[in-house]
């Protein structure tokens, strides 16, 4: 505890660190207050069935990201999902397309060009999910909650001034979220866009808490003993997963002999760290866009015409639902990883540099080296990510509540873990210029860099 009230103190000396602090908690803070902020023409006491239909299933998720604001008809309803999809869309092309790829080996200037058509494809993504959310609004509230649209008043056009107004709205909220996130990145610490989908998420923990504590000691029995139980398992699973964030396999790399004048210097040995889950979270995200398919797809047909494959692809607690789910996350977790990891380039610059690994061939054989380690590595860290993906349903079976299940596992517990792990280590990497201690007593914090969402 002492050490702990040091290194505080000692984060406080810092001024630059201090400032960067304080300035992330008040974006924080700002963009917490806007989540409460409702749309204007709607009535903030009239909501109680949007939240009904945001406790679980997609539209929960989405309310999870945006801290609530998609469940209180807020100016930042939307979030920050827009723009996480957009970036994704855009760092796939630059895979994929060669206009990208060279957009990004041009260095700052290809990096702007990149960030501005990701801020465009943000808008036209937003012009489109905007009106889809009012369209859901409208259905779910009474007449009387929303005034234009009253049949008394306006009638019922996307096209009348409230659904215009508010689509701008809804837009210029979302692209508001984005430039905070950006200030945060610049100004404050951390990675703004991923800290504000951690604010998101962490701010639907302690409702969480407090439903499953109440349903524990009045409706699901087990108490105070059961809530105590589920809390230490919750805890288990973050440690486990910071150990796959944190998890690297090290291949050695003997680099030649140098001279310089005419003095010869020895070789030198260093390590290449291949992640076990090189991919991070997008092999999740992809493979839950995969499966909400069913979902959209039953929602244009009534409920008793869907087939019994439907139905089951649909339920969430379901054996099958989780095992597709399970399977696709294995496969999107090879695919993302080849896509991303190019062992043929970090074999030529390997050689480049006069390096080799050792018993091994420089070249070709590096190159297939490099690649049969990173197939064996990706296996288990990719049957891992699918069990922490599936571990809500496992909660859920012994009664734990959808919302505290969400935290035991998915694209919320990864965001979660890794946001921290990138946080704390800048704020490490400040003290330890300063010559200060770290934050741990030994070794050093790993962030989570294929973790970003963005940025």
């Amino acid at each position: 505890m002492k050490k702990l009230f040091q290194t505080l103190r000692n984060i406080w000396k810092i001024e630059d660190l201090r400032k960067r602090i304080i300035y992330t908690l008040g974006i924080v803070l700002l963009y917490r207050l806007g989540s409460y902020v409702v749309l204007p023409g709607i009535d903030p006491s009239m909501l109680e069935s949007l939240a009904n239909q945001s406790n679980s299933g997609l539209l929960g998720l989405l309310n999870m990201f945006s801290g609530g604001a998609f469940a209180h008809a807020s100016i930042f309803a939307l979030g920050i999902m827009p723009y996480i999809s957009s970036s994704i869309v855009v760092q796939l092309l630059t895979m994929a397309v060669p206009y990208f790829q060279k957009l990004q080996k041009e260095g700052e200037s290809g990096r702007k060009k990149i960030n501005q058509i990701t801020r465009y494809l943000t808008v036209v993504i937003l012009i489109f999910q905007a009106p889809a959310y009012i369209t859901n609004l409208v259905s779910q509230l009474p007449a009387e909650a929303v005034y234009p649209f009253n049949p008394n008043v306006t009638g019922h056009s996307l096209f009348s001034f409230f659904g215009l107004s508010t689509i701008v709205i809804l837009t210029a909220g979302s692209m508001f979220i984005m430039w905070l996130g950006e200030r945060i990145t610049d100004k404050g610490i951390g990675n703004g866009i991923s800290l504000i989908i951690m604010v998101g998420i962490i701010a639907r923990l302690p409702f969480a808490l407090f439903g499953e504590l109440v349903s524990r000691m009045e409706q699901k029995g087990g108490g105070m003993v059961m809530f105590v139980v589920e809390l230490a398992f919750l805890v288990l699973v973050i440690l486990v997963t910071i150990l796959l964030v944190q998890g690297t396999r090290k291949i050695p790399v003997q680099y030649a002999k140098r001279i310089v004048g005419n003095k010869q210097y020895g070789g030198v040995r260093q390590y290449i760290p291949l992640k076990v889950n090189a991919a991070g979270v997008m092999p999740i995200i992809f493979a839950q866009a995969i499966m909400f398919l069913p979902l959209t797809l039953a929602g244009f047909a009534k409920s008793e015409s869907l087939t019994g494959f439907a139905r089951v692809l649909t339920d969430f607690n379901s054996f099958w639902y989780n095992f597709v789910f399970f399977v696709l996350i294995i496969l999107f977790t090879y695919f993302y990883t080849a896509i991303t990891v190019n062992p043929n380039q970090m074999a030529e610059d390997m050689k480049k540099n006069g390096g080799f690994i050792p018993g091994v061939k420089p070249g070709k054989k590096t190159a297939e080296f490099i690649d049969n380690v990173m197939s064996r590595i990706t296996l288990p860290g990719s049957i891992f990510l699918g069990f922490v993906a599936i571990m809500p349903a496992f909660v859920r079976l012994v009664g734990v509540n959808t919302q505290f299940a969400q935290f035991y596992g998915g694209t919320s517990l990864l965001i979660l873990v890794g946001v921290v792990l990138d946080t704390l280590q800048q704020i490490e990497s400040h003290l330890l210029m300063r010559h200060y201690d770290g934050l741990t007593k030994s070794g050093r914090i790993k962030g989570r860099s294929s973790y970003s969402m963005a940025g």
